[in-house]
């Protein structure tokens, strides 16, 4: 077995921000291999995340972010359990961030769960009217739709998006990983944006 040092386990800190203990005991779980501890560190940290997504969000602040050449403007509510974690610098720069995501991607909803039911309707007809004269077989065919769907939902849902700061990495995982870290549930409950000369 692998001898774990102060070392490792402060180098493993410095790379996931995890506690002195998670990485100490994830370093043995991986015999030394940093990968495989930021891998089992990730599942611990998404699997606390999850345990802690039912918790009531009752605090949090609102960020505005205003694009430098004055023509796009988001407001941003960010959510989380206590008015302790609201005001770290961590938190107001992750609402931050996320209000620049809005502002560059142009999000219409915070997630898929936010889209009316008609709009997803209107979108699957779109798509099978493009795919009428295909000659595929319908169960083909609604894989594509669903496929479809699903690119749908990264264009216009916040948390499906890919994060604009970290290529691979969906809002929703920054989120996630946020939650384990700080160790509240957070959560995006809404945005504005504006355009100069868009309408609503």
């Amino acid at each position: 077995m692998v001898k774990v040092t102060m070392d490792m386990v402060r180098k493993l800190r410095d790379m996931t921000g995890a506690g002195v203990m998670d990485c100490k005991k994830a370093l043995e779980e991986a015999e030394g291999d940093f990968e495989k501890a930021v891998e089992i560190l990730r599942k611990k940290g998404a699997a606390k995340a999850a345990k802690k997504a039912g918790r009531a969000t009752g605090e949090g602040i609102i960020t505005s972010y205003v694009h430098f050449n004055g023509k796009i403007g988001v407001l941003l509510e960010l959510n989380c359990e206590t008015d302790f974690v609201a005001r770290t610098n961590e938190f107001k720069e992750l609402a931050y961030n996320l209000a620049k995501q809005v502002a560059a991607m142009a999000p219409r909803w915070v997630s898929k769960e936010d889209v009316p039911q008609e709009v997803i309707e209107k979108e699957k007809e779109i798509y099978r009217e493009q795919l009428k004269d295909s000659g595929k077989p319908e169960h083909v065919i609604e894989k594509i739709i669903e496929g479809k769907l699903n690119k749908f939902y990264e264009d216009n849902c916040l948390l499906e998006q890919e994060y604009i700061f970290e290529e691979g990495k969906k809002v929703k995982d920054l989120i996630t990983e946020a939650i384990a870290k700080i160790g509240e549930n957070i959560r995006v409950s809404r945005f504005v944006r504006m355009e100069v000369g868009e309408e609503e």
